[in-house]
Parts: structure tokens; sequence; C-alpha cells
């Protein structure tokens, strides 16, 4: 099941905006929080006492939250990798290592006894499956990946898929970052270009986003790295169908009910005997065998990739088959055009490109 998030960043607000934020996104479903030691330099007292009780409101809340720390942060509050108590203590759900130790430590905290979930970095070539081929407890284990404020810095498609392959094989809860578009965001550190986790993602409607880091079908949670994000954004994400790869699509004016009944009320894949030119969903064609699909003339000598099509009756034993094309072919009157896919959505039509079985969808 795939889980939403929210960042807060406590040394950076107050406690009245935070917990207003916090209910915010609790009401939208939201269930995983994240947020940052990295960054706090104040008295090991005074961050045990604020961070318990900001612990405590978001377990209230339903949250489940993780802290990101390294060495340096278990050094200041006087933990080892074999001593979590003071985050036990803090009630944390979840440590993250933005930082490693070694490979014994690193295997021996996932063994803690307050069972707090470990969370390695997920951006990096962490040797993970070392760990537990000698002895980690999966259980303990979870992978979130990095956010990145500086722009230009974030994550390839290739890295980020790279990466994904590596953790998915080894059974792993993942998590990744989107970022909010809101004016004056922050996080822990002083640069406002966003927090998202691709570099292709910075600056992309959020929803958009999320629907990216789900077609990549290796993504389980999805974090809102900057803070605060709008209730917009929140509702946006909440609405995202997070069962299958969907898409926006700009609709043609002049189609009828059973091509909007087609694209909308099916649950869509494409065939295992894929082809270089479409996309092709047949399950609609067993209820159009004998319903009729009135012809629309399209303007237009070809088909161009991301186009929406539907068979209609000058193809009859087809008729119903939904179909997405990927390459340009002619229009020879057997296909109504439904609708295109923008530029946008077409990177999304790529990754259904290398996987044309996957479930997809379109937004309604």
């Amino acid at each position: 099941m795939h889980k939403l998030g929210i960042s807060v960043y406590p040394e950076h607000s107050t406690p009245e905006k935070d917990l207003a934020y916090m209910k915010l996104a609790s009401s939208y479903k939201f269930s995983r929080l994240f947020t940052c030691l990295l960054s706090v330099t104040k008295p090991k007292e005074e961050i045990i006492a604020e961070f318990t009780a900001f612990m405590d409101e978001a377990h209230d809340l339903g949250y489940e939250v993780s802290v990101d720390t390294n060495p340096e942060v278990f050094a200041h509050l006087g933990a080892t990798p074999m001593d979590l108590k003071v985050f036990a203590d803090m009630h944390v759900d979840i440590v993250r290592l933005d930082g490693h130790f070694d490979d014994f430590q690193d295997m021996a905290i996932t063994h803690n006894p307050y069972n707090i979930k470990i969370e390695f970095n997920g951006s990096s070539d962490t040797s993970v499956d070392h760990l537990l081929k000698h002895g980690a407890d999966i259980q303990n284990m979870t992978v979130c990946h990095n956010f990145y404020p500086e722009r230009y810095t974030g994550l390839s498609q290739k890295t980020f898929t790279t990466f994904n392959n590596k953790w998915k094989s080894l059974g792993l809860r993942t998590a990744a970052f989107v970022s909010s578009n809101n004016t004056n965001t922050f996080g822990p550190w002083p640069v406002y270009a966003g927090l998202a986790t691709c570099e292709a993602d910075r600056g992309r409607p959020i929803d958009f986003q999320v629907r990216h880091l789900l077609a990549s079908n290796s993504i389980d949670d999805i974090l809102i790295g900057n803070a605060y994000a709008t209730e917009e954004e929140l509702k946006m994400m909440s609405e995202v169908d997070p069962t299958r790869l969907t898409f926006r699509i700009d609709l043609e004016k002049n189609i009828g009910p059973e091509e909007m009944h087609i694209l909308y009320d099916y649950p869509h894949s494409g065939r295992h005997d894929a082809s270089d030119y479409l996309v092709r969903s047949s399950r609609p064609r067993t209820d159009y065998r004998n319903t009729n699909i009135p012809v629309i003339k399209v303007k237009g000598k070809n088909f161009k990739r991301g186009d929406v099509v539907v068979i209609n009756d000058n193809l009859s034993h087809y008729r119903g088959e939904l179909q997405i094309i990927l390459r340009e072919l002619p229009n020879d009157g057997e296909r109504n055009l439904v609708g295109r896919l923008n530029e946008q959505e077409l990177i999304l039509l790529s990754l259904l490109e290398e996987h044309p079985d996957y479930l997809f969808g379109f937004v309604k």
C-alpha cells in the first residue's frame, strides 16, 4: 500500500504552523512525516524535549515519523548504532541514515531492541545487499532517496531507475520526494529551489511528479520534501490513483459516449505481444463486439505519438480497442481520435512503452 507524506522542519518554523500543516495533510490521508536533525544545533536536552513533544503530536494524527540523521547527529545525542535509547525516548519510528557507520554497525543497528526501522539512503550505492547477506534484519529496513535543494543536481531518470531496481530486487520498501511549487517554501538548508528527488520533476505540477514516481513501479511512499505545500497540492496528491500509471489527456470535442466509456471505465493494460507502433488495450473489444462506434472523421493524414484513439465500425473485428500511438502512422479511417497526451505526459508514455503490460488509465 502506497503512503503519502509531508516534511516539517521545526527549527525553521513554529510549533503552531507545523501542527496546523500536519492536521491539514492528515485530513487528506497523509500518513508519513519526514523531519531532519542534520541542521539542528541546540543542546541535547532541548532537542529531546522539543522533538518528543513533536513526535507525540504527529502520532496523535496518525503519522509514522522518520528522522534524518548521520554519525555526527548520533554523537551529539549520545547515541550509537548499538544504543538507540535516545531515539526510542523521543518516540521515533524510523531513523534515516544520511551517512553510514561501518558494515558491522550498519548491520547491528537493524537489530535494535526498540524495533525502530532503519532507513538507508536510496540515492547512494549503499551495500545493503552485503548487510542482508551478513545478518541484517530486513523487517527493520527501508530505503529513502535524497532530495536535492540545488538546481540541476537531482537524480537522472537512468540513475533513479538503476537504484530502484536494486532496492526492489532486495524486497525493500522505498520512498522518494516530490516538491511543492508553493512560494516561500523551505527545507533544512537555506536553499529554496524545491526539494525533489528527480531533477526532471523540479517545477512540474505536483500531481505529475507523483504520477511519475508511481509510473516507475518501484516507489512505495511519496513525500513532499519542502514545507509548506498548499492545500490544493495536498488535495491533488490525494486524488492520484496509486494503483496504475495515469495520464492527463486533452480531449477532442466531438467524441461520443462510447469513447468516453472506453476511456474512463475500463482497467487498461497493453499486451505482451507489444507493437512498436501502438500500446493496445484490448479489453473493451469484448463489450463492443455487437455495439456500434460511429466513425468520426479525423483531420490530418497521420496520427502522431501520444494520440489516443479507439477503433470504430470500419474495423468491426477490433471495434472498441483503445490504443495509444507510439509512432506516426496513417489515418486510414479505422480509428476515432479521442484526445492527445501533451509533451509532459509523453514522458510517462515512454515509461509505459518499456512495460506495455502495466495497468494504466486516464485522469478524469
